[in-house]
């Protein structure tokens, strides 16, 4: 039977890493400015990098999210999330079962998963996700390969449908928060809207201040 963490999703505001957005900066230095600006959930997400440089990178972050009371999710290795005593993962949509990556890491660590269809979002909460991502909502670079975006309505929909949290992905910027807020949708995942603004804290700052503290 399947069964979710005992730990809360307790942020609103899920900010998933790219090296590569950053406009040259310092990925660590960019991720501490976002939690200095009120960024509480960030996701470990450079697929690019060597398994000992995630794991590195790893350690740095749970030092830092545990310096500003935010949670750390590694996606896809569950391995190095249990390493550094991350508070969990984030699984690709075609990546290990939510039930095999329960079992492995007991009722003590988050599952999160990446959902690129109504079907797919209900199979995770079936499966035992803690919540997770819905995305490409808008057009955006990063999310190019899933295909068409999937459009505010059909987002509503499995928001409404699900128990569990819904974090929309793809597109996400502060003039879309409104509507989406509007629409019942108290949540978001995002890169470039932070990483890449000239002030991330500043950027982050902004968008939890539109959020609220509503979860």
């Amino acid at each position: 039977m399947s069964f979710c963490s005992a730990l809360p999703v307790d942020f609103n505001l899920y900010l998933i890493t790219d090296q590569g957005q950053t406009a040259g900066r310092d990925l660590l230095m960019t991720v501490e400015e976002a939690l200095s600006g009120g960024v509480r959930g960030v996701q470990l997400r450079e697929k690019s990098f060597s398994a000992r440089n995630c794991y590195e990178l790893a350690l740095a972050l749970r030092d830092l999210t545990r310096r500003y009371d935010a949670r750390l999710l590694i996606n896809d290795r569950l391995d190095i999330a249990l390493a550094v005593g991350a508070d969990g993962v984030h699984l690709p949509e075609a990546g290990l079962p939510v039930t095999v990556a329960r079992e492995l890491l007991g009722p003590a660590k988050l599952v999160g998963v990446s959902c690129h269809s109504r079907e797919r979002a209900c199979e995770a909460e079936r499966d035992g996700a803690d919540f997770i991502t819905f995305g490409p909502v808008w057009v955006t670079p990063s999310k190019a390969a899933y295909g068409e975006p999937l459009g505010v309505a059909l987002l509503v929909e499995v928001a409404h449908s699900l128990a569990i949290p819904v974090f929309p992905l793809g597109g996400i910027t502060l003039d879309r928060i409104p509507d989406l807020s509007a629409s019942g949708i108290g949540r978001v995942a995002l890169i470039s809207a932070i990483l890449s603004a000239p002030a991330p804290s500043v950027a982050a700052r902004a968008f939890t201040t539109l959020l609220g503290t509503a979860l």
